[in-house]
């Protein structure tokens, strides 16, 4: 019989691959930026929010922080790696005041997670503790980004239309927050486990959704600038902003 562990670990490997997976899905997008050398009318804010949650988990997925969650720092790292390039690629080709903007975003994120790090490490001596503090914080953060699909959901439903809410990324979404459940209640961690459980409900009212409206979606060929849907709490996952040729 497999062992917890072991289940676990089987389990974390599969959510690090569909993890990984969504953390490339803005690949189209920023190969336009590159030939166009300009960032169009893109935003940075689902990059800057990602590489946040990155950063707070990657934290948490600390030996220090909370032991034995390797699969939760190895993904998370190579978040902060994809979300860096992204973002430096949007400060080179952003225009002036939105590359300002941005580092401006970045500093205070340093700040925050400098007095995070330095708070925790100096001020809680154990790892329940530490692990609670960042945790706390991790789920705040995740929630919020977990919650961001309201805003498109809304739109399908007034617009009786999936035009904007890509089948892929919501059906991409929904396994990414179901198997991080799963792997968060082999060995139950609260942290993790809400906002990923967040995530798999809205994943699922998406695809409800989509099943729902795409036969009155209008069936017309343009380019279609797809709006920030988040995919993942990297444990997550982050948010994805794609474009597609209809």
């Amino acid at each position: 019989m497999v062992s917890a562990d072991v289940a676990r670990n089987i389990v974390g490997i599969i959510g690090n691959v569909i993890s990984f997976g969504l953390f490339l899905s803005p690949v189209p997008t920023f190969w336009r930026i590159y030939k166009a050398k300009d960032v169009e009318e893109f935003k940075p804010d689902p990059y800057l929010a990602t590489l946040m949650n990155c950063l707070l988990w990657f934290f948490y997925g600390l030996p220090v922080v909370h032991p034995n969650s390797t699969l939760v720092l190895t993904i998370n790292g190579i978040g902060l790696v994809i979300e860096g390039a992204y973002i430096i690629m949007f400060i080179i080709y952003a225009a002036k005041n939105t590359r300002w903007k941005m580092l401006g975003v970045l500093a205070i994120e340093a700040a925050f997670m400098a007095a995070v790090v330095a708070g925790v490490l100096v001020g809680a001596h154990t790892h329940e503790k530490r692990s609670m503090i960042v945790g706390i914080l991790c789920v705040i953060f995740g929630s919020i980004m977990y919650a961001s699909p309201l805003t498109i959901m809304g739109k399908v439903i007034r617009t009786k239309s999936v035009e904007y809410m890509p089948f892929f990324l919501s059906l991409v979404n929904f396994l990414n927050g179901l198997c991080w459940t799963g792997y968060a209640l082999i060995k139950f961690d609260i942290y993790i486990t809400i906002p990923n459980a967040l995530g798999t409900i809205f994943g699922l009212v998406q695809l409800i959704l989509y099943g729902y409206y795409y036969r009155s979606t209008p069936k017309k060929g343009k380019n279609v600038e797809l709006p920030t849907i988040l995919t993942k709490n990297a444990v997550t996952s982050g948010n994805v902003s794609v474009t597609i040729e209809k």
